[in-house]
């Protein structure tokens, strides 16, 4: 007999219908082959379906051949997540399960004890279902938080293969999962609050300055001035996501499953940190079967690089193209995917090897070749895409000995707010496109949104800048964009004098 069910497989961040045939007839050497671009995941299935049927109670069909088709069979399947389908394919083509599954889609790994377990990518492929289509989807039931976050299809939780066959077969029906708009997740991060940062308002502000508009920011400094603790402060200021934003970065950490069982929406922006031995792969993604790096997790959030001169420099220039593009694309031989990777980086790092060149209280050890050829480890291209430059001096005694506490996080993060939804309603009104902030402005926006907004006494101010500080047409641009950040924070429509000269002491003295 012959039994026809539906699966997904994840493309990138997108999911593609998988049709999964089962054939079972009698043979006197029984077989059990699996076709279709398998991969060792998918061909061990075939033990682990044998065991969860025999041990849910069910009958295998032994003395069989079993034949099991993964189409389209031009497209690798990879990973456990057929085992359900091929499962629920067997009891049908069996004659033990009679049941109408053309509008339904199975997902999900089987123990050998016959239960369910989670799997990556649920979400995305949920809405492909029910972009196609599908009226029902059958998923583990960890994984149903976030499959009942697509509207439109009506998601059941399946805790064990005997469930399922009970719900298929009429006798016992599973519950469907209730959507919950406050079901949430929040990524773990740090609790660091701004008031727990002592002095450094100036990099405060400037830090401040780049939440608003994601910019990207660099802080330089001796050790232990706090650069780390300020970068670990920045989520406490971050602006909350909207519905888009979250569904996008909850889409992503299904994919990367990196979502914890039973999690909703995400809500917080992420910010990754990863440790400065990360690989070209690990950065921006890849494998055989693309998968999402750091820039990607970082996606509408930060990523911070501690210690910025200690990773690879080939890893670093890696991240060039998608600074600017917002997006990285992943070629291989047979299929290309394209990941976003919209996110605001946030560097620190020591002046020298030692740490404390040109510092007034601490001699630095390191030769000047030493000093030259630690600074060169970032190059000038990937320089030349930062914002904001800040200095990050070591906090004095009588500073540290008060028991004052500066402002708090929360009042800071109201003012990002703030100046988050003017960029937004900016370009939504511009160019239709949401969630855009001033960082992203191509050079038309920046001459309709700064440059002609600027006061008479801000063109004055930005002539003698561009003479004197040699600005290139890209540090013009960038000084651009973070002045219209500041008058955003300011809550004003123009960009006056002080708006743009606090723009232009972020920026670089090397042009």
């Amino acid at each position: 007999m012959l039994a026809r069910v539906l699966s997904c497989a994840v493309i990138g961040l997108d999911g593609e219908l998988v049709e999964v045939e089962v054939d079972i007839s009698r043979a006197q050497n029984p077989t059990t082959t699996v076709v279709g671009l398998p991969d060792t995941a998918v061909q061990e299935s075939r033990e682990r379906v044998r065991a969860a049927i025999r041990n849910s109670g069910l009958t295998y069909p032994f003395n069989s051949r079993i034949t099991i088709s993964l189409a389209p069979a031009d497209l690798r399947k990879e990973g456990p997540a057929y085992d359900l389908p091929i499962a629920a394919g067997m009891l049908l083509a069996s004659g033990q399960v009679v049941a109408d599954v053309e509008d339904a889609v199975f997902l999900g790994e089987l123990a050998l004890t016959g239960d369910v377990r989670p799997v990556r990518g649920v979400l995305p492929m949920v809405a492909l279902a029910r972009d196609r289509g599908m009226k029902r989807a059958f998923v583990p039931a960890a994984n149903a938080g976030e499959a009942a976050l697509v509207r439109g299809i009506e998601v059941f939780p399946v805790e064990g293969l005997a469930s399922l066959a009970a719900h298929l077969l009429g006798s016992v029906p599973l519950p469907a999962a209730v959507p919950s708009e406050s079901r949430t997740t929040d990524l773990p991060d740090t609790i660091t609050d701004f008031a727990d940062v002592v002095g450094q308002e100036h990099a405060k502000r400037a830090i401040e300055v780049a939440a608003a508009g994601g910019h990207n920011l660099i802080m330089r400094g001796p050790p232990g001035s706090g650069k780390t603790l300020l970068a670990r402060a920045i989520p406490s200021i971050l602006p909350p996501m909207t519905a888009a934003e979250s569904m996008e970065v909850t889409r992503i950490y299904s994919v990367a499953g990196l979502l914890p069982s039973g999690a909703g929406l995400i809500t917080r922006r992420p910010f990754r940190s990863p440790h400065h031995t990360v690989s070209n792969a690990g950065l921006v993604g890849g494998g055989s079967m693309p998968r999402p790096g750091e820039i990607t997790l970082a996606h509408r959030g930060v990523l911070f690089l501690d210690e910025l001169p200690e990773f690879d420099p080939r890893v670093l220039e890696v991240m060039r193209q998608p600074m600017e593009d917002r997006i990285v694309t992943i070629s291989r031989a047979k299929l290309s995917v394209t990941f976003p990777a919209n996110f605001a980086l946030i560097g620190s790092m020591n002046p020298c090897q030692c740490g404390f060149y040109g510092d007034p209280d601490t001699d630095c050890t390191c030769p000047p070749q030493l000093v030259s050829r630690y600074q060169r480890r970032i190059s000038g291209p990937l320089m030349d895409r930062i914002d904001l430059f800040v200095d990050v001096r070591r906090v004095p005694y009588e500073k540290l000995s008060t028991a004052t506490r500066g402002e708090p996080s929360a009042a800071v993060a109201a003012r990002v707010a703030a100046a988050r939804e003017v960029q937004y309603a900016r370009f939504a009104t511009a160019d239709g496109r949401a969630e855009r902030t001033n960082a992203d402005m191509a050079p038309a926006q920046v001459r309709e949104f700064a440059q002609t907004q600027m006061t008479p006494a801000a063109e004055t101010v930005m002539r003698l800048a561009v003479d004197r500080l040699n600005l290139s047409a890209r540090g013009f641009h960038r000084v651009l964009k973070v002045a219209r950040t500041v008058a955003d924070l300011a809550g004003s429509d123009a960009i006056d004098a002080p708006h743009l000269a606090e723009a232009i002491q972020y920026r670089e003295r090397t042009e």
